[in-house]
């Protein structure tokens, strides 16, 4: 019998063949796990919790949504998560990391203090090569988010296509990696069916933190009128 496992969910390419691997390996996914905002939308993507939701349908997979607001923390809620997880035998969390090694480090000891093990079944793989095999899988994503001090706004909306590739500026990383931009995979062949979307026009947000102002381009995305999930 399969081991089960809980696999994190971004809504983005990088989780998407992250999932896909660890399924190659042999691990079974009793759920997926994502980190949403008091907004009602997933953490740095900016995507609804319907569209969370109609991802999770398409992989026919259970979604579990842990909200953060000021009166929690990731660290306090993704612990009472893995408790619960644990009482079901389950030790075991996937992410989607491909180079950072600080949030590896952060993930390891976050997760080992709880008893649990972190899955890394896309490190180090090469950025332009994972864009690549991402591409020729047939799933495909739109550009949810880009950080205006690395690219233009204009590249929020595209496909994540090979057009994308290669319209971006020397110096970005072809996976957003470094934080450039973010995705939403709407199709590909763990789906049952595509997700069908409406895209908004590319439109700024600011954010300020403590000694820190982020100003970022998104694509608001939505099920199309009259589609259900």
């Amino acid at each position: 019998m399969s081991e089960e496992i809980i696999h994190s969910w971004s809504s983005g390419k990088d989780s998407a063949m992250a999932l896909s691997t660890v399924r190659k390996n042999g691990y079974k996914v009793a759920t997926l796990v994502t980190v949403v905002r008091d907004d009602q939308r997933v953490s740095v993507h900016g995507v609804s919790r319907e569209l969370l939701r109609a991802q999770a349908s398409r992989l026919g997979l259970p979604l579990v949504e842990l909200l953060v607001d000021k009166t929690n923390s990731y660290e306090d809620v993704m612990a009472g998560f893995l408790l619960e997880q644990a009482e079901k035998g389950r030790n075991k969390i996937s992410y989607g990391d491909l180079f950072l090694e600080d949030i590896r480090n952060w993930r390891d000891q976050l997760h080992r203090r709880l008893g649990f093990h972190c899955l890394y079944p896309i490190w180090q793989t090469p950025s332009r090569i994972f864009a690549d095999e991402f591409i020729a899988s047939g799933r495909k994503a739109v550009v949810v988010c880009v950080d205006t001090k690395r690219l233009d706004a204009s590249f929020a909306g595209r496909d994540y296509d090979q057009n994308f590739l290669e319209d971006l500026p020397e110096g970005i990383d072809p996976c957003g990696e470094n934080g450039e931009f973010h995705t939403f995979v709407y199709d590909g062949p763990d789906f049952s069916r595509p997700i069908p979307l409406e895209r908004g026009a590319p439109e700024i947000r600011e954010f300020n933190d403590p000694g820190h102002q982020f100003r970022f381009g998104f694509c608001d995305l939505s099920l199309r009128q009259g589609e259900s999930r």
